[in-house]
């Protein structure tokens, strides 16, 4: 494919016009192959590579094409804005279009409704009540729609389950790593909105609201009736308590936890610790600690 197909309204030049059928590291590079480059150093070892093409951060242009000149720039060398966000797009350009796709170990029980071009994985399995949007890939043992842990207690201590009886539903765009368990709701539903990302060994509990475009991060567990707004990013370990509330744009930073019922808010605040506060806060209690 034409690399201005691959990356349309990045501006290539002669480049352009270059046929690439694949994304490589630097050191599986062919003739056919595109590549990236971040930092200068990064670009000395591509340009030492065998790859065709490769994709290089504007903010190094001046610099590259005093050293190399014009005609060395325009043969293998394209300079865009964010040459990671480029390479992967890229990437996902050239991916074949295979439809959707379900390892024959994957258990896909009744009353489950699926998309287009979902990929689901060995030994998956996914309960009745269940709805993926287009394009969700749901990798190896992840478990969607499983009862949710809810009882109700007696005088005498007893427990007994709380109805859960409502519906998983999981938007478009979606990626659950493996291992991952994600819990129907108890009488209503719990939701993945389009875009969110969620890595291996995640747990997210019923009732949970999550919003677009949200990271979540290994071994994170988020409590019943939680709700995690669009953007935000949970690192992993995070902790979350029931109907607690992180906002848009929130950052949690590794084995944060976040206590019942409160609320995290703040586009691109950074909450650190147990309980998470502000990372200045953290910081500061940590060196307080030290001092004894």
């Amino acid at each position: 494919m034409r690399l201005e197909h691959l990356l349309p309204g990045e501006e290539l030049g002669v480049l352009g016009g270059v046929e690439i059928y694949r994304v490589s590291g630097l050191r599986d590079a062919d003739r056919q192959s595109l590549v990236f480059a971040m930092d200068a150093g990064t670009l000395t070892e591509a340009l030492e590579s065998a790859a065709g093409a490769i994709l290089a951060s504007a903010k190094l242009q001046d610099g590259f094409s005093e050293m190399h000149g014009d005609q060395l720039v325009c043969e293998r060398v394209a300079f865009v804005r964010d040459p990671r966000l480029a390479f992967s797009l890229a990437a996902q350009a050239l991916r074949p279009n295979t439809g959707t796709s379900i390892h024959p170990t994957a258990v896909i029980a009744e009353d489950v409704v699926m998309g287009a071009d979902c990929q689901i994985g060995p030994h998956v399995t996914i309960y009745p009540g269940v709805t993926l949007g287009d394009r969700v890939s749901v990798q190896a043992g992840a478990v969607l729609g499983s009862t949710g842990f809810g009882y109700a207690r007696d005088h005498a201590g007893r427990y007994t389950l709380f109805p859960q009886q409502g519906r998983l539903v999981i938007g478009d765009d979606v990626e659950i790593g493996a291992n991952t368990t994600i819990d129907r709701g108890a009488l209503e539903e719990t939701r993945i909105e389009d875009g969110t990302k969620i890595d291996n060994l995640v747990h997210i509990g019923h009732n949970c609201i999550i919003g677009k475009n949200v990271i979540i991060a290994a071994q994170t567990g988020i409590s019943g009736s939680s709700v995690v707004e669009d953007g935000a990013i949970l690192g992993g370990q995070v902790g979350i308590g029931e109907h607690a509330t992180v906002g848009a744009g929130v950052i949690l930073g590794g084995g944060a936890g976040v206590l019942t019922n409160k609320k995290m808010t703040g586009p691109g605040q950074v909450f650190w610790g147990r309980p998470a506060r502000p990372l200045k806060e953290y910081l500061r209690d940590l060196a307080r600690l030290r001092r004894g």
